[in-house]
């Protein structure tokens, strides 16, 4: 009786071991070292109906902008870039290129921290097309929130 008791007793501490490896080494994977996403909204500007999100992904230097916008039109390529400055008032020179937004949906990579595009007075901001790049159809600013907190989109 007294073997049984101690038997279960010992599956059970292995069971228990053998789950918290396996939750430390998801978390590792899912956020690259315990760093969380990001995901700011995208405001359609100068009436274009365009709206959504970006994601940016911590991946040690560099950072993953994923952007996902509702609204666009179809098999136009919409150049989208990381300005300083703020929705409000952008400055006009891009400070980091991102691919082009094609039918709503961009990934790209940009060589700096997540903690320094949060960190600055920086925004996400897309123009109309190649053709129309004064014209913006969607900004998200990045300022003012912390890298590290996860915030919910579209």
């Amino acid at each position: 009786m007294k073997i049984g008791l101690w038997a279960g007793v010992v599956l059970t501490a292995a069971a228990t071991a053998s789950g918290a490896a396996f939750a430390q080494d998801s978390k590792g994977k899912k956020g690259g070292g315990g760093a969380k996403s990001v995901t700011v909204a995208l405001h359609a500007q100068n009436k274009s109906g365009e709206t959504g999100r970006a994601k940016l992904t911590p991946m040690g230097d560099q950072t993953k902008v994923e952007i996902s916008l509702k609204g666009t039109p179809k098999g136009v390529a919409q150049p989208a870039h990381i300005h300083e400055g703020s929705c409000a008032k952008l400055d006009p020179k891009p400070k980091y290129p991102l691919s082009n937004v094609v039918d709503g949906k961009s990934t790209s990579e940009v060589p700096v921290k997540m903690e320094e595009l949060m960190g600055g007075n920086m925004a996400v901001n897309v123009h109309k097309s190649g053709d129309d790049i004064k014209t913006y159809v969607a900004c998200g600013d990045l300022k003012g929130r912390s890298g590290g907190k996860s915030k919910s989109g579209m």
